[in-house]
């Protein structure tokens, strides 16, 4: 695999660079899904405290994306959409990053731990580790498998909302990690199908890279299928109510149609590739809806 060294910086970093550490773009669904399996737990937790844990959540997501760039600047240099970040960039050096990181996680998982349970700062912790060490480190350059066992670091937002609230892990919450882990192939796969000349250029296994656009369409299609049964389960199984339930279902087709055309399509270029944009662009607007949509359940039938 080809490597880059990133430039050496030449001026101190400043604090728009930590914060783009932390990939504030992909927070905002983390943090989202994380407060919605708080809201729609059976316990309410008192503001300052639920404050705190979402707060808690939003650091340790933070820590997990600061931790990835630091080991992952060498590859992000490689990649268009990637190599302005500050490590890419020199606009930061990589003990900065590490330091960075190290505290972030160390902090939230204390805090969280203290303000509400032992039982959430320590799935918090798993989800550090796991995004760091089992997708970064391990998976990521090793098997075009990464996005899919990798997918669990992501998923664990609504389960640490719901065990910040109740100190358990209960059959809703473990659905929506389902939901989100399922969901997380087709989403990465469609953006990897119309940028996979950066993962080439990265020597990064990703789907595409490895087995082909028409073997990436068919496993985004499988996938879906699955999903669309975990987003719909806590209807049928008394978990979430008819308003929940008809979203889920609404959604969930569209969210199939989208992956039938992508299945359809046979463009190998990233200019012939508008369903894949499509779908991706959707799949991040299904778990904002999908995750509203559960709390609003709950709202109207409190």
């Amino acid at each position: 695999m080809t490597t880059t060294t990133a430039p050496t910086p030449t001026l101190p970093a400043d604090w728009r660079d930590f914060v783009a550490l932390t990939k504030p773009k992909v927070m905002r669904l983390v943090v989202f899904t994380g407060l919605c399996g708080m809201l729609a737990a059976p316990v309410s937790l008192h503001p300052v405290l639920a404050f705190t844990a979402i707060l808690c959540i939003a650091l340790g997501a933070g820590a997990a994306g600061a931790l990835n760039q630091w080991y992952e600047a060498d590859i992000d240099a490689l990649m268009k959409r990637t190599a302005a970040r500050p490590l890419p960039a020199g606009r930061m050096d990589r003990e900065s990053a590490l330091q960075f990181g190290i505290g972030l996680s160390v902090f939230s998982v204390l805090l969280m731990g203290l303000a509400t349970n032992w039982f959430a700062a320590f799935i918090l912790a798993g989800s550090i580790l796991f995004y760091v060490l089992v997708y970064t480190v391990w998976l990521k350059r090793r098997t075009p498998q990464n996005i899919v066992i990798g997918g669990a670091a992501g998923a664990f937002p609504p389960l640490i909302g719901w065990a910040a609230a109740t100190g358990t892990a209960d059959p809703l919450p473990l659905l929506l990690f389902a939901l989100v882990f399922l969901w997380t192939p087709p989403h990465f796969w469609a953006l990897s199908l119309f940028v996979r000349s950066d993962y080439a250029r990265a020597g990064v296994p990703m789907l595409p890279v490895v087995a082909g656009a028409r073997h990436t369409r068919v496993q985004i299609l499988l996938y879906t299928l699955p999903m669309a049964a975990a987003a719909v389960a806590p209807w049928p199984l008394g978990l979430a109510g008819a308003l929940y339930g008809a979203a889920a279902v609404a959604f969930s087709l569209v969210f199939l149609l989208l992956a039938v055309r992508v299945f359809a399509n046979r463009a190998t270029e990233p200019a012939g590739m508008k369903p894949e944009k499509q779908l991706f662009a959707f799949s991040i607007l299904y778990l904002f809806v999908l995750f509203g949509f559960l709390v609003a359940d709950k709202v109207l039938l409190a």
